[in-house]
């Protein structure tokens, strides 16, 4: 059982530890589904028992979910945003490359995001459940509530609204947005007590220039791993 309510059900168990430069997939499962509708081929930089540390490069191959018409799905209407038929899309990560930091057992992970030049701008508090591990990556779900958290320690929650929708839609139930609620609440006090991983410098992290960019498999979305409620 996890910390947010949620049994964890690894179909495949991997209790090893992952190498700095090994690629794995961070994948999400799609909410209210059973298939992955989210792949990101990522870099190990560490893994520990504490920490799963990854380095999505820019230019890596992702999947990510777009309406059936190819829409993307940030341009559909709040109202039917969840309910219109979808479609996968493959595409590249643009921009300067994203530092996932995860924690087990955590129903978040914190990203860490740069401007050109290595400027660091903000971390991002993705909550989700709690990843399972897997030989070939960690698997999840989104739960569409998130924060961002700046340089200064001011913050903010982002897609409430994208929260309030999912609801309304039945993709979520009231017991488990209360859940999500509560593991946001416990994200802002790691934040204002300036605890794990706003206080351990890993803006000034830089990846290896000898990795190469991880290439996405045929079999991304095989499925050895499973998050039920």
């Amino acid at each position: 059982m996890t910390d947010d309510g949620v049994a964890a059900v690894p179909a495949e168990t991997f209790d090893g530890r992952w190498t700095p430069g090994q690629q794995i997939l961070w994948r999400y499962r799609a909410n209210g589904g059973d298939g992955f509708h989210i792949c990101r081929p990522v870099t190990v930089v560490q893994d520990t028992p504490e920490l799963l540390a990854a380095w999505m490069a820019p230019g890596t191959e992702c999947v990510r979910p777009v309406l059936a018409d190819g829409t993307p799905v940030h341009r559909e209407p709040l109202a039917t945003r969840y309910t219109k038929p979808r479609a996968l899309s493959h595409d590249r990560w643009s921009g300067t490359g994203v530092l996932k930091l995860a924690r087990p057992g955590e129903p978040w992970s914190v990203w860490l995001f740069w401007e050109p030049g290595w400027k660091f701008r903000n971390w991002y508090v993705n909550l989700e459940q709690p990843r399972v591990r897997w030989s070939g990556g960690v698997d999840s779900e989104d739960h569409f509530l998130d924060l961002s958290v700046h340089p200064d320690g001011s913050w903010r929650w982002h897609d409430e609204d994208e929260f309030a929708q999912a609801q309304a839609v039945g993709l979520m139930s009231a017991e488990r947005a209360e859940a999500v609620r509560a593991a946001g609440r416990r994200a802002v006090e790691v934040i204002e007590r300036w605890g794990r991983p706003y206080a351990d410098g890993w803006q000034r992290w830089r990846p290896d220039p000898a990795w190469p960019v991880p290439g996405l498999p045929e079999n991304w979305d095989r499925t050895p791993a499973h998050v039920s409620s």
